[in-house]
């Protein structure tokens, strides 16, 4: 049983175009499923486990949590590996604490949350993103930057899809391609506070990666926040038009407001590039890990909040798209949207096997986590938008030491 365990779990590992180990894979899920009641001992939920999510595709501070405590459990642990392992556990859980509370008081000086009070109100879900991203203690500034990444993505989403007019949305755009803190003026006053909180932050983020790293990252960043903020703006106007995209066009446009694109830039920006040589290196060289990454984050996203924003009045998502286009049931769709992502799976597979420098390697594993995040929040429904999804994780991940569990 170990070993079709094995063969199960490495069969996610393969490259696209290889039907050997496609087969092995629905081979060994097929015996697992069926024989999962015979399994003895220690084995069964690591069996039932991998075939909920293979471990490939497992966020690994979420699995190091579970680990421990089912290992406690066998007759045959180790008192003294499951001591340190919850010493550590708890050890990184209080890195993590001054990490959000940093975010926090971030967050409370913008009075987003106050002035903004028609958007999400996500601060702790977007901190467990990072946690997600990387857990090290090292990673502790790009967490703390990428929490307020985050809730700005979320805030200024909300812009777009549920606040501004469609000549307010136009406006702000411009702004923000400008990044000219003199056209503030013609900006409503709830946009004037949005751009003006954007603006400060980012620029506090380059200062800061300046005098740390002594690499000008502002012009990045700009034009990121302003590829962003175009994209959303189409994504309005194909609303406010009522017009559905072809699937391929709503991918294209969705890869860029999904946010993923940007986070990872900033993931980079945090820990591997160190000169602007680096810099340009990495857009050339990334683009394909960046689609990649951007495209199952999107189609994860869609499948667990697709019919919500349906209703609160957004675009048609991907499963939309593709019904429309091609006359699909819902339920074909959501099989076809899947299937996008397992193909997926395996050209980020396949560029990792391929990758010839440091510095596409760390891409690729912080793409990596990135996905495997957008699959355990959205996994069982839309973790960032609705708190009780994800509320248990949060406290066993952030706030419960697992010492006193």
């Amino acid at each position: 049983m170990v070993a079709i365990l094995n063969l199960y779990e490495a069969s996610y590992h393969s490259f696209e175009d290889e039907s050997v180990l496609d087969e092995a894979r629905d081979l060994t899920k097929k015996y697992l499923e069926e024989n999962l009641d015979d399994v003895n001992g220690s084995i069964a939920p690591l069996v039932s486990h991998a075939l909920e999510v293979p471990l490939q595709w497992r966020v690994p501070r979420v699995e190091a949590k579970w680990f421990i405590e089912l290992y406690e459990k066998r007759s045959d642990m180790n008192p003294v590996v499951i001591e340190l392992a919850k010493l550590d556990f708890d050890m990184v859980q209080a890195v993590h604490i001054e990490d959000l509370k940093h975010a926090s008081r971030w967050w409370r000086n913008t009075s987003w949350d106050k002035k903004l009070t028609f958007a999400r109100d996500r601060l702790v879900e977007c901190f467990l993103w990072t946690v997600g991203y990387s857990y090290v203690p090292r990673f502790s500034t790009g967490r703390r930057e990428i929490t307020k990444v985050n809730a700005m993505i979320t805030t200024i989403d909300d812009v777009y899809d549920v606040y501004g007019t469609l000549d307010e949305l136009e406006q702000f755009t411009d702004v923000i391609s400008r990044w000219d803190i003199n056209a503030i003026d013609e900006l409503p006053e709830y946009m004037k506070i949005c751009f003006l909180g954007l603006y400060n932050t980012i620029n506090d983020v380059a200062y800061n990666t300046l005098i740390n790293s002594r690499i000008l990252v502002l012009p990045y960043i700009k034009k990121a926040w302003a590829d962003l903020c175009e994209s959303y703006l189409r994504e309005a106007r194909w609303y406010h038009s009522e017009h559905t995209p072809t699937l391929n066009d709503y991918l294209n446009n969705a890869c860029v407001t999904i946010g993923s694109p940007l986070t990872l830039m900033y993931m980079m920006f945090s820990t591997s590039i160190t000169s602007t040589e680096e810099i340009l290196q990495w857009f050339e060289e990334s683009k394909n890990i960046v689609n990649h990454t951007a495209l199952i984050v999107r189609l994860a996203d869609d499948l667990a909040t697709s019919s919500d924003e349906m209703e609160r009045g957004d675009i048609s998502k991907s499963i939309q798209c593709y019904m429309h286009e091609s006359g699909a049931t819902e339920e074909e769709a959501r099989r076809h949207i899947k299937n996008l992502i397992l193909k997926t799976w395996k050209k980020l597979n396949k560029e990792r096997a391929n990758a010839k420098s440091h510095l596409l390697q760390e891409t690729i594993d912080h793409a990596m986590d990135i996905v495997r995040m957008a699959q355990f929040m959205y996994g069982k429904g839309d973790g960032h938008g609705r708190p009780n999804v994800t509320k248990s994780h949060v406290l066993s991940l952030l706030f419960n030491p697992i010492q006193e569990t």
